[in-house]
């Protein structure tokens, strides 16, 4: 019998369009397959059989190493329907990584895409608490294959009874400050984004389709990729490879997605091209979407200006779940992070912990239901960063007299020259608002009498005089944000240091 208090999120996602009438509708496309939902509820249940057969219990971690294909909605789902927590997993890591999640999860299964078990199958004799490894496509040789075990499983399960307030699932933090931690996110976390979010913001209706390069391992993939979709039974396209400005264009070009979802370096890397014309994307596409970093304000209006496409930008993290400020479809100011929106709220506080008026840096914090419930084994991280209701996002911003917020940079990312505050990411905008430089990031560093200053690297598009450049750059920058403020030094790269989600790695810069 079914409680009041009992509230599984596959039934929400997955069960509910069917219910609706869905079960006919794709759900989910990849490059080789499609599923519809009603598919998708079947494939649910045949994982659950799986599972339970191999005897991972309720609350037990299973681990997903998947590629975007139709088999993580599958696999994540149905965890979830038997009351197992799926642990998605980065599948851009180093075997120590891996080797560090496993453990410290202490997963009892491991779910992996074929193309990736040559990474983590050395690890296997060090990971003492999995007992069961399935590949997706694989040979069935040396690994059980995951669509053998799913057809050989009944197509029908009852669902597990869990608790709105149960961990549904995992995501793990990108490391940048150190060993990732893993947030452990509650059965009702995605609805609540897909509502706030996608449906009052976004207006996500049933005959969108979606497309994110952002991966679903990541936070704001798997609420752009699932979580806002399946609300209302819209269709999501995935790319299994990389998100490069050639592939995305290709998906764009190819399923024709109502709604994309990026991050602000890849819509850099696409302008920097001539294939980044109306012409050659979705002549459906009706809102562009934007998290990850900061957008700059220049790429943002360059972006509409050709492509004729907004791009709502906004700021999340793996700790909220998805996108908690924003702009809006009718209220963009680009060079901005937007407003606070109903569900969330949104304070800036100062080293003390005190409120700053409009117009002074702070930390951002804020109180929304999509808020992790904690760090696993990491007590003292989990109290610095959950308090209470308010969740420090370490990240810096001001708030204009019109509610407007302006990001600033990492709190780690942040300096002083000459004794006032500089913002790395104001410094990066104004370089890349110059129509030499693709993509830039900013670093501190030491002259020679140990004073701190400003360190540009840049991504230049051809250029014969780079040094004649540089000093081109620096005044432009001083006349945009300020003398101060200027790079004493510029350094010309192919590439920037980034984590596998798209942010720049300023770190691996200063070491």
């Amino acid at each position: 019998m079914k409680s009041a208090n009992s509230y599984n999120a596959a039934e929400i996602m997955v069960d509910r369009n069917v219910t609706c009438g869905y079960g006919d509708k794709v759900a989910f496309q990849d490059t080789e397959r499609s599923l519809t939902y009603g598919a998708l509820q079947t494939a649910t249940n045949q994982v659950a059989n799986v599972l339970t057969a191999q005897d991972i219990g309720r609350e037990t971690r299973v681990a997903l190493l998947l590629l975007d294909t139709v088999d993580f909605p599958c696999m994540f789902w149905g965890a979830i329907r038997a009351g197992i927590i799926p642990v998605c997993l980065n599948t851009l890591l180093t075997a120590e990584q891996y080797l560090y999640m496993l453990n410290d999860s202490r997963a009892q299964a491991l779910v992996v895409s074929a193309p990736l078990l040559p990474v983590v199958a050395p690890l296997f004799d060090q990971l003492p608490f999995l007992r069961q490894v399935i590949v997706a496509d694989g040979d069935g040789r040396e690994h059980p294959d995951l669509a053998s075990m799913m057809s050989e499983a009944g197509d029908t399960f009852e669902t597990v009874r869990t608790h709105p307030d149960e961990t549904a699932f995992w995501l793990y933090s990108s490391g940048s400050t150190g060993p990732p931690k893993g947030v452990r996110h509650v059965h009702t976390s995605l609805a609540y984004v897909a509502d706030h979010y996608g449906k009052n913001i976004l207006g996500i209706r049933h005959d969108d389709v979606c497309f994110s390069a952002a991966k679903l391992f990541f936070a704001y993939g798997l609420g752009a990729g699932m979580a806002i979709p399946m609300s209302v039974g819209a269709s999501t396209v995935l790319l299994t490879g990389r998100p490069t400005a050639k592939s995305v264009l290709d998906m764009l070009d190819h399923f024709n997605p109502t709604l994309f979802f990026g991050v602000p370096t890849l819509y850099a890397a696409m302008l920097a091209g001539d294939a980044c014309v109306p012409e050659n994307s979705s002549d459906r596409l009706r809102l562009c979407i934007s998290a990850g970093e900061g957008l700059p304000k220049d790429v943002g209006q360059s972006w509409q200006n050709r492509m004729g496409v907004p791009v709502l930008d906004g700021i999340g993290s793996t700790e909220m779940l998805h996108v908690f400020l924003t702009n809006r479809p009718d209220d963009i100011r680009y060079g901005s992070s937007g407003r606070e929106f109903e569900g969330y709220r949104l304070r800036l506080v100062d080293d003390e912990g005190n409120d700053v008026p409009n117009g002074e840096l702070g930390e951002l914090l804020v109180s929304g239901g999509s808020a992790g419930e904690g760090y696993w084994n990491q007590r003292a991280k989990s109290r610095a960063t959950f308090a209470g209701e308010w969740t420090h996002t370490g990240d810096k911003y001001t708030r204009d007299d019109e509610g407007y917020y302006y990001y600033s940079g990492r709190t780690d990312d942040m300096f002083k020259v000459s004794g006032r505050w500089v913002s790395p990411f104001e410094v990066e905008q104004a370089l890349v608002s110059h129509s030499a430089v693709i993509e830039a990031a900013v670093i501190s560093h030491e002259d020679e009498e140990g004073l701190i200053k400003p360190k540009a690297f840049v991504i230049l598009k051809e250029h014969d005089d780079a040094n004649g450049l540089f000093e081109e750059l620096k005044e432009h920058v001083k006349t945009a944000i300020g003398v101060w403020k200027y790079p004493r030094w510029i350094e010309a790269v192919d590439e920037l240091p980034k984590t596998a989600t798209g942010k720049i790695q300023r770190f691996k810069l200063r070491d």
